[in-house]
């Protein structure tokens, strides 16, 4: 590893680890801290972790869905569940843009969180504390790393269509482009691609990869920066037109397991989304950070929570900021 890359890591972690360990007294100026619900709703880890443990359970899925829409939440306005407000009155709903249409998922089994920490504790845990729970449990579920999860965020009143077609990585983005909306959130290279691997667990549809498989041109040669063989048995169930939804593992080797699996198919010609080949053929430093976490699964998995922990703190709703919902899918009325 090179000196400026180990330097990137070292730099990255003990940012998170400041932001991790802000001083509680301090919640009103936008920090969290683990602490924040021992005494006003104890069981609330709990029975967030019970919950999103019973629907693991049933689909091997909802962890990647889960873990997803914190992301997906956070790119948005901060981490303040904007994403799970449904269309009403004046809001628009996050849930119809171009990331979320037809892919966004979960929001059911946050729906039974919900519900079970206001029998437990009313009007106490907010909905975006519960998505940060929820993809840290899911992490965990899926054989990754845990990590203390920074809590005390308020829900937002409003949502952002334009910011969640504008602010979160697309599969087509461009190497530069995904960078500059890691950076616009606070995070960086280190960060995006540990985060990335993420991708070691989940589905993508057809559609957003399918560019890679059919040139321009219309003749089917594959993307020169994918495994020949690999796009062959892809196009078996992608064709040039139609099959949209279909899905695919991420990660083909261990796609129900966290692991730096992700890592080795990239440094194979295997990784499935552009946004993904990116990271191996755009960028000399991203390049040597994939090649770091596919030797090092331990690494992956420290900077992995690092990295979580960083971006569950972009631009938090705190102190008197926001509301605590009644309901994850609207605001109080």
């Amino acid at each position: 590893m090179s000196q400026f890359t180990s330097f990137l890591i070292v730099l990255s972690l003990f940012a998170s680890a400041s932001l991790c360990f802000s001083h509680p007294g301090q919640t009103n100026g936008g920090y969290l801290y683990p602490q924040f619900y021992d005494h006003s709703c104890p069981k609330a880890l709990e029975i967030v972790k019970s919950v999103v443990a019973s629907a693991v359970a049933k689909e091997t899925r909802m962890a990647a869905s889960l873990l997803r829409l914190h992301f997906h939440d956070c790119f948005v306005k901060g981490c303040d569940a904007s994403l799970l407000l449904d269309s009403s009155g004046n809001i628009i709903s996050e849930k119809r843009s171009n990331p979320n249409l037809n892919s966004a998922r979960g929001f059911e089994v946050l729906d039974q969180i919900k519900s079970a920490l206001e029998k437990e504790c009313p009007h106490t845990v907010s909905c975006a504390d519960i998505l940060a729970l929820a993809a840290r449990d899911s992490t965990v579920l899926t054989g990754g790393p845990s990590w203390e999860v920074p809590l005390g965020r308020r829900d937002s009143r409003s949502a952002s269509l334009s910011g969640s077609n504008n602010n979160i990585p697309a599969p087509n983005n461009t190497f530069q482009t995904i960078l500059t909306k890691f950076k616009r959130q606070g995070l960086n290279l280190v960060d995006l691609v540990a985060l990335s691997g993420s991708h070691t667990i989940g589905n993508s549809r057809c559609t957003s990869f399918r560019q890679r498989l059919y040139n321009q041109s219309g003749n089917g040669l594959p993307d020169n920066t994918l495994d020949q063989s690999y796009a062959a048995q892809l196009r078996t169930r992608c064709p040039r037109s139609g099959g949209d939804q279909n899905l695919f593992p991420l990660d083909f080797v261990s796609p129900a397991k966290f692991d730096n699996s992700y890592f080795k198919n990239l440094l194979a010609s295997k990784g499935l989304l552009n946004s993904d080949e990116v990271l191996r053929t755009k960028s000399t430093a991203s390049l040597e950070l994939v090649k770091q976490y596919a030797e090092n699964n331990g690494l992956f998995f420290q900077q992995f929570a690092a990295s979580m922990i960083k971006m569950g703190n972009i631009s938090p709703l705190t102190g008197s900021k926001g509301e605590i919902r009644k309901n994850c899918r609207k605001v109080n009325t």
